[in-house]
């Protein structure tokens, strides 16, 4: 996978279901538990300081009022997969479940599992944050 577009494609032959497409970014929406829950991930580029392209996977988890921000910088130490960090959606402040990945030697096994673990760990983290609602 050596650029967004042919992330687009690889995407796009996999079956997921897109959301929304724009030049830089991509919304996936995941359904899980037989439907019952969804997730929106978020693919787009970004570059380094030496600008080397890499792959941003995101998703929204909660928004940042009244989170418990230990409870979060626990879960980041935690983690084996994805970060945490506050980004605007929609003109609010959410925490955010990402993973960034450089295209040199990514392979589309390799983005399938990106999509899926972080869209799935951010459904749980939602869950919990949320007292089990699903609000993206």
């Amino acid at each position: 996978m050596r650029n967004f577009e042919t992330i687009r494609r690889h995407v796009k032959a996999s079956g997921f279901h897109i959301r929304m497409e724009d030049e830089d970014v991509i919304c996936i929406e995941l359904s899980l538990e037989q439907g019952t829950r969804h997730q929106a991930i978020f693919l787009s580029e970004l570059d380094d300081d030496d600008g080397r392209p890499y792959l941003r996977v995101s998703t929204a988890v909660a928004p940042t009022t009244g989170l418990d921000a230990r409870r979060a910088l626990v879960f980041n130490w935690q983690s084996r997969v994805g970060y945490l960090g506050i980004g605007d959606l929609d003109g609010v402040p959410y925490l955010q479940l990402c993973e960034n990945r450089p295209y040199d030697g990514l392979e589309p096994a390799e983005v399938d599992r990106l999509i899926l673990e972080i869209g799935g760990l951010g459904d749980r983290m939602e869950r919990m944050l949320s007292a089990g609602g699903d609000l993206l």
